[in-house]
C-alpha cells in the first residue's frame, strides 16, 4: 500500500467514525432510520468519499439512501467542523449488500448440509 493509499484509508476510517457519531447524535431525519455505516472508500485525492451503509430492514434501503443524500450537505458541514482537512470530500452513499448476501449464502449452505441423525 502506497503512502497516498494509506492516507486515504486513514481519512476514510476517520470519516466513518465521525459520520456514525453524527448520524447517531445529531441527524434528526426519520427517513434515515437505523443505518449502520460499514465502510468508507476514498478517492485517491480524497475529494470523494463513497459511504457504504446497511439497514436493519433491507426494504427501507432506498428511503434511507434518499434521506442520506438529502442530508449530505449537513453531514459534510459536520465533517468540516470535526476534521482537519484541506477540502471536505463530496459524499456518495451506496447500500452495502454484502451482509445481506452473506446471510443469504449462510442460510443456503445450512439448508443443504446433511443433518446428523
Amino acid at each position: 500500500m502506497g503512502r497516498r493509499a494509506g492516507r486515504a484509508q486513514k481519512v476514510g476510517d476517520q470519516i466513518q467514525r465521525e459520520l456514525s457519531d453524527v448520524l447517531q447524535r445529531e441527524l434528526r431525519d426519520p427517513g434515515v432510520g437505523l443505518v449502520t455505516l460499514t465502510a468508507v472508500d476514498m478517492s485517491p485525492d480524497c475529494a470523494y468519499a463513497t459511504v457504504y451503509f446497511t439497514c436493519l430492514d433491507a426494504a427501507r434501503a432506498p428511503e434511507a439512501k434518499a434521506a442520506l443524500e438529502r442530508a449530505a450537505g449537513f453531514l459534510r458541514s459536520q465533517l468540516a467542523r470535526r476534521m482537519r482537512l484541506r477540502e471536505t470530500p463530496q459524499l456518495r452513499f451506496v447500500y452495502d449488500e454484502s451482509i445481506e448476501r452473506g446471510d443469504r449464502l449462510a442460510r443456503l449452505i445450512e439448508s443443504v448440509r446433511p443433518r446428523d441423525t
